[in-house]
């Protein structure tokens, strides 16, 4: 039997839908851009991850897969957007004939992605962590007027680089380049320090550790 593969599932259009529905309805409500921009790149990230790290090359494309899918469930609600897109990412993987196994994997991965409820519970699951969480940036500020920016705009506009480093074996370090004259790095960690502490549990999961460096500073 052919393997599922992520340029399948992007060739889905219901997934196309959803992601495009979810992406709509966080602007309806303020929220930054969660579009195929962001869903592409902790697709991508999540997948070198386990690259890098010299996982096996089924283990990566499922990375990948669940990367490309842990947002649809923004489609429902943002409440429990994990939850409801593992339910929905089950429907889409069963229909492509993924086998229940790598099914189970992902729909773990995502329902486990965000800070609030969420937990590494296996390789896939650790490196969409840390790619998901990785992703600060101006260019997801959708808001054109810096006058009305709330402090989740300012923080994602004040990045103007986000790269996450794998050093096999060693560490994996997020490398971001923060203006601090719009927002100062306290702020940072004011709404994303939830999102780091679980970054640095999917790291240890995957037997390694978790770096932050802001301006060549390393804080974690």
């Amino acid at each position: 039997m052919p393997k599922v593969t992520l340029k399948e599932i992007k060739a889905d259009p219901y997934v196309q839908a959803l992601i495009d529905a979810g992406n709509r309805h966080l602007a309806a409500i303020g929220y930054t851009e969660h579009g195929l921009r962001h869903t592409g790149l902790v697709s991508h990230i999540a997948s070198n991850i386990l690259i890098k790290m010299e996982h096996p090359e089924r283990e990566c494309e499922l990375a990948a897969i669940s990367g490309y899918l842990h947002d649809i469930g923004n489609a429902v609600n943002r409440v429990a957007h994990a939850h409801s897109g593992a339910i929905l990412a089950a429907g889409i993987l069963e229909r492509h004939g993924m086998p229940p196994e790598e099914i189970a994997s992902i729909i773990g991965a995502i329902g486990n992605h965000d800070e609030q409820d969420g937990n590494p519970v296996n390789n896939i699951s650790a490196a969409l962590i840390l790619a998901d969480k990785s992703d600060v940036h101006r260019s997801r500020v959708r808001n054109p007027d810096l006058a009305t920016f709330d402090i989740h705009d300012r923080v994602n506009y004040a990045v103007k680089r986000s790269f996450l480093r794998v050093y096999p074996k060693e560490r994996i370090a997020l490398e971001l380049t923060i203006d601090t004259e719009i927002c100062p790095v306290m702020e940072y960690f004011e709404i994303f320090l939830a999102r780091m502490l679980l970054s640095r549990k999917a790291a240890e999961f995957l037997l390694t550790k978790f770096e932050l460096k802001i301006n060549e500073v390393k804080l974690l």
